[in-house]
């Protein structure tokens, strides 16, 4: 068997690791890349060189701080036992070109590399930059297709959505989507003849109000059709979105356009694409769906259920294109809307708001959403750690939603968290990796060691036996100038599906799958391609 064939039944996680590539130097380094006198008056540089993990407290300096770096696809089986791991192509390895197909992520962008089986259960893809390694801050540059002046200087980078087969061959398609911030998610609908990826993620990082038109309708929910030709030969054009939402269609007041579909989570679910919010100050924390009848999700209607027998969307949002239009309402008409039951809070609320991350339907009636936490720390050495405590954190970890039939919405059954060890410091540990405060050169005074958050991505299985097993990336909170830079974990949990709460039952408890090692961040987890169908 060759070693990059994946397996069915076997687990892909994605995985990257810091590149040091040397080239950043404290003292001598301008951050942001490009500045100069003329577009950085006051230029600033590094405050710490290359070495990981104290290279990024350079966030300090410069809020975009970020260095692209390789993924690798490990495959697991069930029990984690380490199978394969395949590189994807980069500028770092012998024969790779600018002109191959490659694709490199932005270290260390927590909300990136998530991993989906496509329709047909054939390729895994997932998405992010074609760069070569050692670019900085590239996860908030420009795509080449729309230029906000007012975006820190920088190169312009293409986002890319990697396909792959069980065979290990990539092919690689560029996008413009996403420009300002990265994409962070994509599925290929490749059943019944049609071929279309459907891809999440967020836009803008410029100071313009309102944003220029090219950067809102390059957010949130996209879609494009994969490429035939090489990376290096693919000339995209501007993107085509495939949902918009607003939460004036809750009856809210119109928010920051643009940043209300900040979307993360995907899945795809008995013919329904669906997405979640769990980030940011704009818009509405939630699970949302893409509605492909009208018949739903209005200008004039948040909240629904998808219409049984609806199709997957096959072509992009017809929305009207005048500007003026654009930057006050966003993308009209709006044809997304939250799964009913679910929260319709705003995102700047004081209380019970939610940070949902990756979403996985057990059946028609059970869905897990993963609850990243909100990235709190303690403002002392002494409680630095609290707010990640489920006292503080109260739905972080895997919430487990149940469809009432009687009441016609979705509610929430329980929140998964025992073995998780919410705030928890030296519930485990990273060789090599500092311990103490990060008090040196641009440090913030608290502790290095890593204590689990939440739960980013997540996938699952349902057993013979009545319950089902959910496999989930973890998410950190630390004392890194970087949060995103800390090794984390790959978790899993069987849960019995009849069960209906108001607590778990009792003996469910997360087991430890794997550990990132040092220089090392865990994103997606799906199945090996095959498994679904085949």
């Amino acid at each position: 068997m060759a070693a990059h064939t994946f397996i069915p039944g076997n687990l892909v996680v994605t995985r990257s690791l810091y590149a040091d590539t040397g080239s950043i130097v404290a003292g001598v380094t301008v951050l942001p890349p490009n500045c100069s006198p003329t577009n950085c008056p006051t230029p600033v540089y590094a405050v710490v060189s290359s070495a990981y993990p104290y290279v990024f407290n350079n966030d300090t300096v410069d809020g975009n701080f970020g260095v692209t770096s390789k993924i690798f696809l490990d495959q697991i089986t069930p029990t984690g036992t380490l199978v394969t791991s395949l590189e994807v192509p980069n500028s770092s390895q012998n024969g790779v070109p600018p002109t191959k197909d490659q694709v490199v992520t932005s270290f260390s962008s927590k909300s990136e590399l998530a991993l989906n089986l496509s329709t047909d259960g054939n390729y895994l893809t997932f998405m992010d930059y074609f760069s070569p390694i050692g670019a900085l801050d590239v996860s908030n540059s420009n795509t080449p297709g729309e230029i906000d002046p007012t975006v820190a200087p920088g190169n312009l980078y293409y986002r890319s959505v990697a396909k792959v087969d069980q065979h290990g061959k990539f092919h690689i398609t560029k996008t413009n989507a996403y420009t300002g911030d990265n994409g962070r998610a994509a599925i290929l609908n490749n059943s019944l003849g049609a071929n279309l990826v459907y891809m999440a993620g967020n836009a803008g990082n410029g100071t313009q109000v309102p944003q220029p038109v090219g950067v809102i309708i390059r957010t949130g929910a996209q879609m494009l059709t994969p490429e035939v030709k090489a990376e290096a030969a693919q000339k995209p054009g501007t993107p085509t979105a495939v949902g918009s939402f607003n939460p004036s269609q809750l009856g809210d007041s119109l928010d920051k356009i643009g940043k209300d579909t900040n979307f993360r989570g995907l899945t795809i679910f008995n013919n329904v694409l669906y997405y979640t919010k769990g980030s940011g100050s704009n818009g509405i924390n939630t699970v949302y769906f893409v509605d492909t009848t009208g018949t739903v999700c209005t200008d004039t209607n948040g909240v629904g259920l998808p219409v049984s027998g609806a199709s997957l969307p096959t072509s992009p949002l017809a929305y009207n294109p005048d500007p003026t239009i654009i930057q006050t309402y966003g993308m009209q008409p709006y044809n997304m809307c939250v799964l009913k039951g679910f929260p319709t809070l705003l995102a700047n609320s004081t209380s019970g708001v939610s940070y949902p991350f990756g979403i996985w339907f057990a059946n028609a009636t059970t869905l897990y959403v993963a609850d990243e936490g909100s990235g709190v720390s303690g403002s002392t050495v002494a409680d630095f750690y609290t707010p990640a405590t489920p006292a503080q954190n109260p739905t972080a970890g895997l919430q487990k939603w149940v469809f009432n039939a009687a009441a016609g919405q979705w509610q929430l059954a329980y929140i998964l968290t025992n073995g998780l060890n919410l705030g928890i410091p030296y519930s485990y540990t990273i060789t090599g990796y500092p311990t103490g405060l990060n008090d040196g050169a641009g440090g913030n005074g608290f502790p290095w060691q890593p204590a689990t958050d939440g739960l980013r991505n997540i996938t699952g299985v349902v057993n013979g036996d009545g319950t089902a097993t959910i496999y989930a990336t973890t998410s950190t909170i630390s004392g890194n100038g970087d949060q995103g830079a800390d090794p984390n974990q790959l978790v899993a949990i069987t849960d019995s599906l009849s069960a209906g709460g108001p607590t778990p039952p009792a003996g469910e408890s997360f087991t430890i799958m794997r550990t990132a090692g040092y220089a090392e961040v865990l994103r997606g987890v799906a199945w090996a391609p095959w498994t679904a169908k085949h």
